[in-house]
């Protein structure tokens, strides 16, 4: 909020012609992209240029996207926030802005720049440039490969021309009487006694039922609190979600979603440190009981720290050891990433300790712990109640805590609906004194789960025999050391990254679970009642590092286990078991069992998300319904509402029983197994996995035949001349002959969206090379795009082009527009203007610039991996790509970015190989060669007039048009709804399945 932080990344590859390679950084030297792109960088820092244009520009950018927020609950919560604090504070001021409040009303550009009364921000931005925008100010991070003094260099030059104000900060004297030197010492109290002690409900725009407790705290970076981190270990006891806890009890009474203690909010002289609470409808209708819970696990928590230092301690300790284990195997991450989040850590933290940050607090603080404590009150509290119910007052019964004494308000930018008053001294009393403390309610056991065996297996007797040291284990692909029929299992031992750390993978392949939208909806649910039953298990393993998932796919169930790996055995078991034995407990639990209250719950939650899915941005939902059409056996959004709520489902309602008995079918009936095992895990590790897997699923199921193995197929979307054929003559001269129409499920919604498709075909007909090249036109598509439709012709705040891969296979180039501003039919035009341009664009740029972007993407795809998670994830995707193509073609495709990388290198190109080590290419392909491949795929598929063009535009109407939107239902060409996408389907055919890495060779 009160920081801003500037960051840029370059390729590490100079594009020069010179036939060495002195300055690549390889040899200890600033390279010329690195060089030249701080030049620039620094320039905004010594004399940057606001001009007119570019300022109008950024205008018109930041209005779109407050427009794009305006219907964001978390955007409106938030500015509620500043506009009820201390309006001194300048914390109080509109977070976001907008063209009217940056210009005073008025444009400043265009004929009635004058009459409108607007008035440039220029002078205030250079103002206020001269004033913050000094060297005293700053902290610059810059990663690099050249050596420390080569860099030092580098950065001294470019940034030499930053002011100094001159000004001499004297250390304040410190008050040995206040604790927290600097909470309120530059501004004030943003939340004082008047903007404190308040019950504040708010009407959400989605369906949404919480209570968020906002505590007026200390600054994260006091001097009192930084060492020690008191908030840390009164947090971590607020939100713990381990039997006896406050999360625990209001979980079994199936009152609540989830809660989240933590510091949300930080300033530089305040924070907020908050309890957060997402209730089901019973919760929401008991908030009062909620809350005195609440109270009292906060005084049960008091009296431990008040009594029992000791205990107190020991959680702290605890927080430690964890944090301690993390530091020692955190891995590499995005360099971009850690340069930005360097330099901010330098304003708080000498350079020697930034990467360890706040990472490793302190001793426990026994004095600065009461402190903070002291500070979760009733009269130092907002309770801030979010209910979806209180829309026109039609919430049932009275409530202790409640605002409805008061009017609604509405909040001045965002036009947020809420009332408030001051929490009544009797209630305070007693939310203060909660003497007697429900018996359920207990602080945690210490955690069972962290690790104590970090040994690496692959510095094991056994693993030392094998090793190879003049192999590069980077470039080992998983191997497979279990194929028969049904199961497949991968396995690879890590020896690069070295960290004690594995991660399974299963996919049980099912054909029960994607066969309706019930077996669907009732598997989702499943998983929904699993999580909750498990979730207090689960809770403490994910704290000490280790972390199970399970999730429900249209090709059956994937259960991801990841983490340190002395606990991870134990963690699999208990998940997998768990999932057979809560199906039996299923089929005979009654109305009045936890089951049944975990299944309730767990369907009204699947409703309301699914429910609010409408509520999706345009530009969401037009890439929704553009899926619609584009791919074949797909359920809608409203299939699953139709099963959980209306007339069919009060004739044929979901139950518990019909719950267990799918899950067991798409579980113990017929299988199909991929596993994958990676990181530190031997073979025999690996071994014991599929022993575990087999013991609580295979030993009972038959395996699949490749005919029963689910599969996604991709929609053949028609040429103009087809879309003749169907639509009629009506169509003939329409750019895009079919269009998919949406009107926005709010009535609030301002913005439309509009987003084209153009199918290339399938993979494996385009092959390597199609598919090479598809991503390097997408490349410079995605900044040319960007340029045009948001810089220059400023349509909206959300502009982008990229390809697009549909399920089951089929390639396409995707441009996507949401604007506030203008209506879809005219932003589907402006596309079209840009596509057309974008071809002369390519046809004027010249061989030698697009070599340099087919560079960039060569080097993308061909990017180390920077963690184990990261090789993991690449080559688990390989795995399941392949997992439904039959026994001839199964085999992964762990190369296929070195192959397409091959496809985009041109003769004489540098390129980087996995240690970072520059050569030069020996490709016979030339730069004019692979121009004329981006020419030929453009010609033959993108281009309006080519006989191959299969276009279709995904429109959503804000309800501003919503008249036009009206206007073309049943027009031909115009799909208006999913009955109609369905119709259309039936004259369509589907692109084949296979891949493009299954080629034959032709000679």
């Amino acid at each position: 909020m009160e920081d801003t932080n500037y960051y840029f990344s370059v390729a590490p590859l100079d594009h020069d012609d010179e036939e060495d390679d002195e300055d690549d950084g390889a040899d200890g030297k600033v390279s010329q992209a690195l060089s030249g792109g701080l030049d620039r960088f620094a320039q905004f820092f010594s004399s940057p240029l606001f001009s007119e244009d570019s300022v109008e520009r950024e205008l018109r950018a930041i209005n779109s996207e407050h427009l794009n927020s305006f219907t964001s609950d978390s955007w409106r919560n938030f500015q509620l926030l500043k506009s009820t604090c201390d309006q001194s504070h300048p914390f109080s001021k509109f977070g976001c802005g907008n063209y009217n409040t940056l210009t005073n009303g008025g444009n400043i550009t265009g004929v009635d720049a004058v009459s409108s009364g607007g008035s440039s921000p220029v002078p205030a931005l250079k103002e206020f440039w001269n004033e913050k925008y000094v060297s005293e100010n700053m902290k610059v991070c810059v990663v690099g490969r050249a050596s420390l003094d080569e860099l030092q260099a580098e950065v001294e030059k470019a940034f030499s021309g930053v002011r100094s104000n001159g000004i001499v900060t004297e250390p304040k004297e410190v008050d040995p009487s206040v604790i927290f030197q600097r909470e309120h010492s530059k501004h004030g109290a943003a939340f004082g006694p008047e903007q404190l002690g308040l019950i504040r409900e708010y009407v959400p725009l989605v369906e949404a039922r919480s209570i968020k407790l906002l505590f007026g705290t200390p600054p994260s970076d006091d001097p009192a609190i930084i060492e020690s981190r008191p908030d840390r270990v009164l947090t971590h006891l607020l939100g713990h979600e381990s039997p006896g806890s406050l999360h625990s009890l209001l979980l079994e009474e199936g009152l609540i979603n989830d809660l989240s203690s933590g510091v949300g909010l930080s300033a530089s002289d305040f924070s907020m440190c908050s309890l957060s609470i997402a209730l089901t409808p019973k919760g929401m209708a008991q908030r009062d009981h909620v809350l005195s819970l609440i109270w009292q696990y906060i005084s049960l928590v008091r009296d431990t720290v008040e009594t029992k230092g000791d205990l107190m301690e020991q959680y702290h300790e605890e927080l430690r050891l964890i944090s301690k284990n993390h530091f020692q195997f955190i891995e590499n991450g995005d360099p971009t990433d850690f340069c930005s989040g360097a330099a901010e850590l330098l304003h708080d933290f000498a350079p020697k300790n930034i990467l360890i940050g706040s990472s490793m607090p302190g001793p426990y603080n026994a004095s600065m712990t009461k402190a903070f404590l002291d500070r979760l009150r009733p009269d130092n509290c907002i309770v801030n109640i979010q209910n979806s119910d209180f829309d026109n007052d039609d919430e049932e019964g009275e409530h202790e805590c409640s605002a409805s004494s008061a009017p609604w308000q509405y909040e001045k930018w965002y036009r947020a609906k809420y009332r408030e008053v001051k929490i009544g001294e009797s209630l305070q009393e007693k939310w203060s004194t909660s003497k007697e403390i429900d018996s359920r309610l207990h602080l945690p056991a210490m955690n069972t789960f962290l690790p104590t065996d970090f040994v690496l297996r692959s510095k094991d007797p056994e693993s030392q025999e094998t090793f190879d040291p003049n192999l590069d284990y980077r470039n080992e692909m998983p191997k497979l050391l279990l194929d028969r029929p049904g199961v497949q299992m991968w396995h690879k031992m890590d020896r690069s990254f070295n960290v004690p750390k594995t991660s399974i993978r299963l996919l049980l392949t099912s054909p029960d679970v994607y066969r309706s939208p019930r077996s669907m909806t009732l598997m989702r649910i499943f998983v929904k009642v699993l999580e909750d039953d498990l979730n207090s298990y689960i809770y403490d393993a994910s704290l000490a590092g280790v972390s199970a998932r399970v999730s429900c796919l249209p090709s059956g169930v994937s259960i991801s286990v990841n983490g340190y790996s002395e606990k991870l055995p134990q963690l699999l078991d208990v998940v997998t078991g768990r999932m057979l034995s809560i199906i039996e407990e299923m089929k005979v639990a009654d109305e009045s069992s936890g089951l049944f209250l975990k299944f309730d719950k767990g369907k009204k939650n699947l409703v309301r998300e699914t429910k609010n899915f409408r509520l999706e941005s345009p530009y969401e939902t037009a890439s929704y319904i553009s899926r619609m059409l584009l791919e074949h056996n797909i359920f809608h959004v409203s299939n699953y509402i139709d099963e959980m709520e209306g007339e069919f489902a009060e004739r044929n309602p979901v139950t518990l029983a019909e719950c267990a008995k799918i899950a067991e079918e798409c579980l113990t009936q017929r299988l199909g197994a991929t596993f994958l095992c990676m990181g530190n895990i031997n073979e025999k590790g690996a071994h014991e996995v599929v022993k575990l897997i087999e013991k609580n699923f295979l030993n009972t199921s038959r395996p699949l035949s490749h005919e029963e193995i689910p599969k996604l197929r991709s929609m053949k979307m028609p040429t103009k001349e087809e879309a003749v054929r169907i639509f009629g003559p009506e169509v003939k001269d329409a750019k895009i002959p079919v269009k998919i129409e949406e009107l926005t499920y709010s009535d609030s919604e301002e913005n439309n969206a509009v987003e084209v498709i153009l199918q290339c075909g399938a993979e494996h007909e385009m092959g390597y090379e199609g598919v090479a090249v598809l991503e390097l036109i997408g490349q410079i598509a995605y900044n040319s795009a960007f340029r045009q439709l948001r810089t220059q012709e400023q349509l909206g705040y959300i502009v982008s082009s990229f390809t697009r891969k549909t399920s089951g296979s089929a390639m396409g180039l995707s441009v996507l527009v949401q604007s506030s501003s203008t209506k879809p039919e005219e932003l589907e035009n402006r596309i079209e203007n840009w596509l057309e341009m974008f071809r002369k664009e390519l046809e004027a740029m010249s061989a030698d610039d697009l070599a340099k972007e087919a560079a960039a993407v060569v080097a993308m795809l061909l990017e180390r991996h920077m963690r184990l998670s990261d090789e993991v994830g690449t080559a688990w995707g390989s795995i399941v790509s392949t997992s439904n193509l039959g026994t001839l073609y199964n085999k992964p495709p762990f190369e296929r970015h070195e192959m397409l990388a091959e496809v985009l290198t041109v003769a004489g190109a540098k390129v980087e190989d996995i240690d970072g080590e520059i050569t030069t290419s020996e490709s016979k392909k030339t730069k004019e060669e692979l121009k004329q491949e981006v020419l030929q795929l453009w010609d033959k598929y993108f281009a309006v007039n080519a006989p191959e063009r299969r276009a279709i535009s995904a429109r959503v109407y804000g309800h501003k048009a919503k008249e036009e939107y009206e206007a073309n239902v049943g027009k031909p060409g115009f799909l208006s709804s999913y009955d109609e996408v369905r119709q259309l389907k039936q004259f369509l055919s589907q692109w084949p399945t296979a891949p493009f890495w299954i080629q034959k060779q032709v000679k």
